[in-house]
């Protein structure tokens, strides 16, 4: 009986803990753009580049260095629908819209404003 209530109260806190996480990742999204890319992607560069000098708060995962920076990148692409054979980076998680540039890079960067 001892155990089921201490495994019980376990779960609980795990539990809470993750409600608490995912409420802290929503306040992030809804506040910041999430760039996923690389430190050697000129694209990812003139991307970083463009949100400095447009003001717009961003945090920056390079997913060559961070693996589970990468996996998350992986897991908005799948729920977002979108493939990741031929993906281009970066990779935009602009408060909760994911999007690639998969084209015209001047058109990528006006989806950022």
């Amino acid at each position: 009986m001892k155990r089921a209530l201490v495994l019980f109260v376990l779960l609980s806190n795990l539990y809470s803990f993750n409600l608490l996480a995912q409420e802290k990742q929503k306040e992030t999204k809804a506040t910041t753009i999430i760039v996923y890319g690389s430190d050697e992607c000129h694209h990812c560069i003139d991307t970083k580049k463009y949100l400095k000098d447009a003001n717009i708060e961003f945090v920056f995962f390079d997913i060559d260095k961070n693996p589970d920076a990468l996996k998350e990148m992986l897991i908005k692409l799948r729920n977002a629908g979108i493939s990741t054979q031929n993906l281009g980076i970066p990779v935009i998680d602009k408060y909760g819209e994911i999007f690639t540039n998969s084209g015209n890079f001047e058109e990528f960067l006006k989806k950022l404003k």
